[in-house]
């Protein structure tokens, strides 16, 4: 691409290569100019450039050019100006919904255009063809050639602007706008598919929200405003996904409205709950959990008793009757019966579930046995005052399956108020967020529910009755759907009844299955045995032998019974751990097996992956240089047509065809064609108007004739309805002042019985009062010795807990003592070692500061006196290999010192002090020191420090004298073992 000093060279540029027919070139520069940084900072220029690169987008069908292109341009709007991405993104839904709408208006009026008398006229002999092979309709090929791409591109542009937008809290307000119109989109064209997928990208986003709380510019649902859009976004998702009748996503919607109140920790308003609980009513009713559906209504019921002020008294009657009717048709029996423990389980996570679902409940509830029941139900709708709110029907139809007791004419008396009931229903003006109430819905559950109740009370009274009677006592369904209708009662044994064709008969009681006739088989057989042995045998003949016999034979069967039963436990305990090893077995096989399994498909897939994109690179490689060359082919065949239609040549001599160039001629001509086109469809539009005026300017007189006799018709009818209403109003109110007549007569016989009742039960009251009052006092009898107890109890362990409290301490005292006293003693004993110790080191400093003199007062004598070669080292005799005594040499040495020669005084003192030196006490390794040799602390008298010798011998070092080895200074005696 170009580069352009400004933005708006780029601009003119890409409107000038739009103008000569070549869009595919000025969309590419015009992407290039957006994904480029240099122009970032001229905002209101890139704003026009997007405007336009989101047209060109839109009219070449390019949905992954108009994604690129706005995530970029996010990228540079987000922090500066949202508003212009804002605006951005609407035309950009504008645009695709506009061409939408466009080609399926075009679809329409192409369908209205064929629609004419004689299709072969206007058809083309290739149109014919391809409706005779292919069998396809003319609709669904023009569906499929214009108006499928633009849809397609329209639900690509709502996921693209829904995948831009999301999670962004400066575009919120954007987001639920583009979701509302991706539902209604969904909604108008009945697009199911696309409607499950967009609520499913919804539901990511939000779960996306969640997860990654660290986001930038992530909104803050705890703010009313973010809550009231996501809220409003997930009621429309439930509206029209009941409108579309896709009830699991309805329900899955539903999910997601609790699943974010849970998350907020905040209730919704009063309007959207009535239509949360509204949408609960269909649901579970088209899924038939009717005992679901019924606290749903009673929930309904009280939002509206409590929140609408304009509620109308006959809207709220229909709302009560509703919930009333919904309550009774709940089956009365429990389906739990003969569940598995897993079953079990999973209808308490069930119950426990729709409870919370139900109740809006944002608290853990507390785990029962079963959640939601019947009775429950029944209560909560008494105790909420439904029954004074309902239609007199309904509330009599409660009391006459609920309480009355009527084996033969239950069903005879619930029919005509059922009936009654299924006229009730309409529109409820006073709350518009609930759908029209029909309670003729109600009437085959309640008809199945009157047939259980007259089964159960008749088999309380009889315990046989022919298939006849019991078919003309229940007039709802015949005998057939009866019969279903006790099996499954049986099943959960609510009644116990079975069937007997044979004998024309049903049997109530405790014979419910075949084989309690085979229960007791062996023991009535036993009985007739004993019977016939009696009548054989007198017993008064055998009493002792059978006395005799009997406590024995009774040990017998006990131990041959404990037997059994132990061999019976050993079997099933075999049994069970088989079954466990081979379960195990089969479960370590099938986990091998599955990650062999897991491992070769990873493997092929990666294989196939890899296979797959190369032959798809492969294949658009291919395909782009056929197009090209197809392109380039048909380019220079409608060239060179052309010029020889105009008579002029396509080409210059000398010039060079190019493929630019073709292209640039082919174009320039389809405009043309196009242009062309557009004036005479103008026209042929401007004729169909005229046409159209023309026929309803001929149609109006006649539509007004017959409006006029229409009037005239009603009025007519309407007189003779009013008529017939009146007489029988009149029919109506005679009847019902004969039986108010018949019924007076009574009136005194009810008031005796009334205060008879009434008589018997203040009695009764009067005598369960005392009891429970003398149960009282019993009880706080019983706590107040039971306090006394628990005081003396407490203060018992107080005393006790004092007790070991002191002792403990007293003990841990004992110890600091014993712990004290020993590192006294450690430190004493420190000391005294430190003190030997020192007194030891200063007398070997004593001994080295003899040892030192002696060794200088040598060494000056060596220096001054040297010893003749011939004799030996010391002053030794040499005829004799001993040394001569130490205080000897001394003497010696001195006396053969010059007479007349200065000795100084610390010579002298060291020579006397050596000369005068007492016996030598043992060193510190415990050897006794010679007499004759001054104390060495490294032990040089040794003669193991000087190798081979002999061990008092001395030796010179060379010629005419030297330096014994005893006086070699010991800083340079080499280390024993050394060299």
């Amino acid at each position: 691409m170009t580069t352009f000093a400004k933005p708006e060279n780029a601009l003119k540029r890409a409107e000038e290569l739009i103008n000569v027919g070549q869009k595919q070139d000025a969309l590419q520069a015009l992407h290039d100019l957006i994904t480029s940084k240099r122009y970032r900072a001229w905002q209101k220029t890139l704003e026009r450039i997007m405007l336009k690169y989101v047209e060109l987008c839109v009219d070449m069908r390019r949905g992954r050019f108009a994604k690129d292109g706005l995530i970029q341009y996010r990228i540079v709007c987000q922090q500066v100006n949202v508003n212009s991405l804002e605006e951005v993104i609407k035309h950009f839904i504008h645009l695709s919904t506009e061409r939408a709408e466009m080609a399926r208006n075009q679809a329409q009026a192409l369908e209205e255009a064929l629609d004419v008398e004689d299709l072969e006229a206007d058809k083309r002999p290739e149109d014919l063809m391809l409706s005779y092979v292919s069998g396809e309709k003319e609709k669904d090929r023009s569906d499929r050639e214009l108006v499928t791409p633009w849809f397609k591109f329209l639900w690509e542009t709502y996921r693209t602007v829904l995948e831009i937008l999301r999670n962004n809290s400066k575009l919120e307000s954007l987001y639920a706008m583009t979701a509302h119109r991706a539902f209604q989109f969904c909604k108008q064209y009945k697009r199911t598919t696309e409607f499950r997928r967009l609520c499913e990208i919804i539901r990511n986003h939000l779960a996306n929200l969640n997860k990654y709380r660290d986001q930038r510019d992530r909104p803050d649902l705890s703010a009313p405003e973010s809550l009231q859009l996501y809220l409003d976004t997930r009621f429309e998702q439930l509206k029209i996904a009941t409108e579309l009748q896709l009830w699991q996503e309805a329900f899955r919607s539903i999910e997601d409205i609790h699943g974010l109140m849970c998350l907020v920790k905040k209730t919704p308003k009063a309007s959207l709950l009535v239509v949360y609980y509204t949408k609960l009513t269909e649901i579970f009713w088209i899924s038939g959990s009717h005992l679901y559906h019924a606290y749903a209504w009673l929930k309904l019921f009280s939002l509206q008793k409590s929140f609408n002020k304009n509620l109308s008294q006959k809207d709220l009657q229909m709302i009560a009757s509703s919930a009333l009717l919904a309550a009774l048709l709940v089956a009365p029996y429990n389906h739990i019966c003969g569940m598995s423990h897993l079953e079990l389980e999973n209808e308490k996570e069930r119950n426990l579930r729709m409870a919370n679902l139900i109740n809006f409940n944002l608290e853990p509830k507390v785990e029962n046995k079963e959640v939601l029941t019947r009775s429950d139900l029944l209560f909560e709708v008494v105790s909420k005052g439904i029954m004074s709110c309902v239609i007199p029907e309904v509330k009599d139809l409660y009391h006459l399956l609920e309480h009355e007791f009527l084996p033969l004419d239950l069903a005879a008396k619930a029919q005509p108020l059922l009936t009654k009931i299924s006229k009730f229903g309409g529109k409820l003006a006073s709350a518009s967020a609930v759908p029209e109430v029909h309670l003729s819905q109600y009437l085959p559950a309640l008809e199945k529910l009157a047939t259980l109740r007259l089964l159960q009370q008749v088999s309380h009274v009889y315990q046989t009755m022919t298939i006849e009677s019991l078919s003309r006592m229940i007039p709802f369904f015949d005998f057939s759907v009866v019969e279903k209708i006790s099996v499954d009662a049986v099943k959960h044994n609510f009644i116990t009844m079975k069937v007997d064709y044979m004998k024309g008969a049903v049997l109530f009681g405790s014979l419910d299955v075949e084989s309690d006739d085979l229960r007791d088989h062996l023991t009535l057989l036993a009985e007739s045995l004993n019977k016939a042995r009696a009548m054989i045998y007198p017993p008064v003949k055998k009493a002792s032998k059978i006395a005799e016999i009997l406590p024995v034979l009774g040990d017998v069967v006990d131990k041959e019974h404990k037997k059994l039963l132990a061999r019976k436990t050993i079997i099933e305990k075999r049994k069970e751990e088989q079954e466990r090893q081979l379960l195990e077995m089969e479960r370590e096989e099938e986990s091998k097996r599955l990650k062999m399994q897991k491992i070769t498909e990873e493997a092929e897939q990666k294989r196939l992956a890899s296979e797959y994109e190369q032959r798809k690179n492969q294949r658009i490689l291919k395909e782009i240089e056929d197009r090209e060359l197809e392109e380039a082919q048909a380019l220079l065949l409608e060239a060179e047509k052309r010029s020889k239609k105009k008579g002029k040549k396509p080409i210059i001599e000398g010039e060079k065809v190019t493929k630019q160039t073709l292209m640039e001629l082919a174009l320039s001509e389809q405009l043309r064609e196009r242009q062309e086109m557009e004036k005479k469809m103008q026209k042929l539009s401007k004729q169909m108007d005229y046409l159209e005026r023309a026929r309803r300017e001929e149609a109006a007189p006649l539509i007004e004739t017959v409006y006029q006799q229409r009037l005239v018709e009603e009025k007519i009818r309407h007189e003779c309805e009013q008529q017939l209403e009146v007489e029988l109003s009149k029919q109506r109110h005679d009847s019902d002042v004969q039986e108010k007549n018949r019924l007076a007569r009574m009136l005194d016989n009810k008031r005796i019985f009334q205060e008879r009742v009434l008589g018997c039960r203040h009695a009764e009251y009067d005598r369960l009062r005392h009891e429970r009052e003398e149960q009282i006092d019993q009880i706080l009898q019983a706590r107040r010795q039971e306090r006394e107890a628990k005081r003396k109890i407490i203060f018992f362990l107080r005393s006790e807990e004092e007790r070991l409290s002191k002792q403990q301490e007293e003990e841990e005292a004992r110890k600091r003592e014993e712990v004290e006293r020993r590192r006294k003693e450690e430190a004493e004993r420190r000391a005294k070692l430190d003190e030997i110790a020192e007194i030891q080191r200063q007398r070997e400093r004593e001994l080295e500061e003899k040892e030192m003199a002696r060794r200088e007062q040598l060494l000056n004598r060596s220096t001054e006196t040297p010893t003749r070669p011939s004799e030996p080292i010391g002053g030794a005799h040499p005829d004799h290999g001993t040394a001569a005594p130490p205080a000897a040499a001394a003497t010696a040495a001195v006396a053969s010192a010059s007479p007349g020669k200065y000795v100084p005084r610390f010579r002298r003192q060291s020579e006397s002090s050596v000369v005068q030196a007492p016996p030598s006490e043992p060193d510190r390794w415990g050897n006794s020191k010679r007499d004759d040799r001054p104390a060495d602390r490294w032990r040089s008298d040794d003669s193991r420090s000087f190798g081979s010798g002999a061990r008092d011998e001395r030796r010179p070092l060379g010629g005419s004298g030297g330096i014994s080895r005893s006086t070699w200074p010991s800083s340079r005696i080499p280390p024993r073992g050394g060299s």
